[in-house]
């Protein structure tokens, strides 16, 4: 199975009361999944990110090597592939996506769909970390074990404030309805990127003008290159609905835990390696060693790296890619619970 697939959930119910009408998980598989189903790893997309955004961190000689593994990236909710905004009868009409939401259809993707019933691992940097939290809170045994990459069980309250700044700065574009983007909001996506620069990359990052060693010439070339290109290729209304999505998630935010983070965390029984960056500027390792603290089969190891929050996705950093691929690895060749 190499090619892009599409689950059908029908209208799938959410916990915000409404449902998401005619429902659609797109999903892309690498490798070939086992007689005995048991080298299947899930790997989340992240904020505003799609499954070919994440097939670099899949290789021979890899942690996520498809020889070995059967690696399944389902798109989340609001990315633009599986049911989002962008295709959606009208942006407006596009109901609230909770993380649990997400982990819920992907929970039945896995098991009715694939007919899996364990996996081996649940990796996801930023909103994929985030998602394989609520896995192994919610299905602990299914999950197999869990690597988040700078991510959180709960979004941190300066997080939330953080997306509010990128939130305001895109709705400021003339294009904003209220309620939708009528046509894409050019200004407002440019001016998101140059926000979002300062926020994903350490002060290290910079002082060091580490941008010049992977080709851009100057900062002015960066910002416009990277950043405000990298907004600008995505459907406003989708980054919308999924920062709403990441603001409120939240693994203790159903009825099995009621709102008890610390339950919730405690619920999270399978292994878990915890890997923040250490210069991550809003998914920071303190909020992850108070997280880690309440779990009992769980490690916290940092991301020695001044590349922010992008060093969990570092494309640009072989030496971050190394460490998180030794981790997983490590991870992987664990005695299984």
């Amino acid at each position: 199975m190499t090619d892009i697939h599409s689950f059908a959930l029908g209208d799938w119910p959410l916990q915000c009361g409404e449902a998401l009408h005619d429902a659609a998980i797109i999903y892309k598989c690498y490798g070939a999944l086992a007689p005995d189903r048991g080298n299947a790893i899930l790997f989340p997309t992240s904020y505003g990110a799609q499954h070919s955004d994440l097939e670099w961190m899949i290789g021979v000689g890899r942690a996520l090597d498809p020889g070995r593994w059967f690696i399944v990236i389902p798109n989340m909710f609001g990315n633009g592939l599986s049911t989002s905004p962008s295709t959606y009868s009208h942006p407006a009409h596009y109901p609230r996506v909770t993380t649990y939401d997400n982990v819920e259809a992907q929970y039945r993707l896995v098991t009715e769909g694939l007919g899996i019933e364990r996996l081996a691992m649940v990796v996801g940097w930023s909103m994929g970390g985030q998602q394989a939290f609520h896995w192994g809170a919610l299905y602990p045994e299914t999950a197999g074990c869990i690597a988040p990459i700078c991510g959180s069980a709960r979004t941190a309250v300066h997080n939330y404030v953080f997306l509010e700044g990128v939130k305001a700065t895109l709705t400021t574009d003339p294009a904003w309805r209220g309620d939708h983007f009528a046509e894409p909001p050019v200004k407002g996506l440019r001016a998101m990127g140059r926000v979002y620069a300062g926020w994903a990359l350490s002060q290290a990052f910079y002082r060091q003008r580490l941008y010049e060693k992977i080709g851009y010439r100057t900062l002015e070339d960066f910002l416009v290159d990277s950043w405000e290109a990298n907004y600008l290729r995505r459907d406003a209304n989708n980054l919308l609905a999924q920062l709403w999505t990441w603001q409120n998630a939240d693994i203790a935010a159903n009825e099995r835990y009621s709102g008890d983070l610390v339950r919730a965390l405690a619920g999270i029984t399978c292994r878990a390696l915890v890997m923040p960056g250490a210069t991550d500027l809003y998914f920071t390792p303190e909020d992850n060693a108070i997280e880690v603290g309440h779990m009992p089969n769980a490690e916290l190891r940092p991301i020695p790296s001044i590349w922010g929050h992008r060093a969990g996705n570092p494309v640009h950093s072989p030496e971050d890619a190394r460490f998180i691929d030794a981790a997983l690895t490590e991870l992987l060749a664990s005695p299984a619970d």
